[in-house]
């Protein structure tokens, strides 16, 4: 399967998988879009087609303890149909910390995962049927 990358500026890097077997594809920082006191936008250089019938997830990376930062929608998710620049917002964990460490433009700063997609119809009904579990929230499978 193919995953269609378009540069959209000349010196942009590609994602790359660091090692063999790895999930997600690097992506990289090309741009400041927006930096604020509290959060920071990235552009990042590329535009992807996600193939139809899957989703592609961005996650920080594992090195993102290392800094400021904190992904500002946890997870992004890119449609198939969205065609535009990738972007990462970062909320900046400490706002008031004014040397704070944050990503360097060429510097890796997420992962792109693609997936694909669990396709089904929607059907109400008036009740569903138990489960050991139950209606347990939070906490409610025990200690361990």
């Amino acid at each position: 399967m193919e995953l269609k990358i378009t540069k959209l500026y000349p010196n942009a890097i590609l994602p790359s998988f660091a090692h063999e077997g790895d999930a997600g594809m690097d992506l990289y920082v090309h741009r400041v879009i927006e930096e604020t006191a509290n959060q920071i936008t990235y552009g990042l250089g590329i535009a992807v087609k996600i193939p139809d019938n899957h989703a592609g997830l961005i996650f920080p990376r594992s090195s993102i303890r290392k800094y400021d930062l904190m992904l500002s929608n946890s997870v992004g998710l890119v449609d198939s149909g969205y065609v535009g620049e990738l972007q990462a917002t970062f909320n900046k964990t400490n706002p008031c910390y004014f040397d704070g460490k944050y990503y360097d433009i060429d510097e890796r700063c997420c992962q792109l995962v693609v997936l694909p997609l669990a396709r089904f119809d929607i059907k109400e009904v008036d009740t569903l049927e138990t489960t050991q579990r139950g209606t347990g929230g939070f906490g409610s499978t025990g200690t361990h």
